[in-house]
């Protein structure tokens, strides 16, 4: 054995013993950076992906609602979110196929039926639409004036079909907190 390949055997059997840790604390932490206390909890992934739909990251913000879901289980709150990142990364019948099934796993949750009224606007399907924004005015009972004014613009679509919004402009959505959207006009 030659000295260069010892020398490399005894780096490799010390390498482990330098890398182990104690007490979740990294011996080498604290050297470039500082030190990272692995027992402490995470921010929950809805909560981080809420603030990545705020800043505009949605495809980061997806990520973290599909880690929520590993985390949490697929609950009707998750797969309401990730409807919405879906939404807006315009990746619209995947996010009508997840709200679907976020209404099927609760069919009482209001922002579910609200996100899926929606997309279906952004589709140019007005009567699904509408009847979506009635579900969620319903079971919200009028107490969201975001859910009222998507019904609004809906009924208004459904009312004059030669309606073009102004500017003939898209629709943005727009995060209300609390699984809330509001459907406006993007200048």
């Amino acid at each position: 054995m030659t000295p260069r390949h010892a020398a490399l055997l005894l780096l490799a059997l010390t390498l482990p013993a330098a890398c182990d840790t104690a007490g979740g604390l990294n011996r080498f932490d604290g050297l470039n950076a500082p030190g990272v206390d692995r027992r402490g909890a995470g921010v929950d992934g809805l909560t981080v992906g809420h603030r990545l739909m705020a800043a505009g990251e949605f495809d980061s913000a997806l990520d973290a609602y599909y880690r929520a879901a590993a985390e949490r289980g697929v609950t009707v709150d998750t797969l309401s979110a990730i409807g919405s990142a879906q939404l807006m990364l315009g990746r619209l019948n995947q996010a009508e196929r997840t709200l679907r099934e976020a209404i099927e796993l609760d069919d009482t949750f209001p922002p579910a039926w609200n996100n899926l009224g929606v997309v279906l606007m952004e589709q140019d399907r007005i009567g699904e639409a509408e009847r979506s924004f009635r579900t969620a005015f319903a079971l919200d009972s009028g107490n969201t004036a975001e859910i009222r004014d998507n019904l609004a613009r809906a009924m208004e679509q459904l009312a004059d079909p030669g309606y073009v919004p102004p500017d003939d402009s898209r629709f943005a959505l727009v995060r209300r907190g609390g699984g809330d959207f509001l459907l406006r006009p993007v200048p």
